[in-house]
């Protein structure tokens, strides 16, 4: 399994919305609001990189009232 941890911002008072959007990707495993220079993050985990790629890009940055988003792919040891 890869681990992914992707920041994003969102259009001020959409957060809910989008929260619970989040929670409908299976791959998503924990998602949370932030303070700070991120309004949101969210943990994934998939069965590698390419899966991670495809739901960030298809499916997070696709989302409404989604601005930005930053991902961290956790190095596998």
């Amino acid at each position: 399994m890869t681990d992914a941890y992707v920041m994003l911002n969102c259009e001020l008072g959409s957060e809910a919305e989008i929260i619970e959007q989040l929670k409908e990707i299976e791959q998503v495993v924990d998602v949370f609001e932030t303070i700070g220079t991120h309004d949101m993050m969210i943990k994934l985990q998939a069965e590698n990189f390419e899966k991670i790629r495809e739901i960030v890009s298809w499916n997070i940055q696709k989302m409404k009232n989604i601005r930005s988003t930053a991902t961290l792919i956790k190095k596998d040891n």
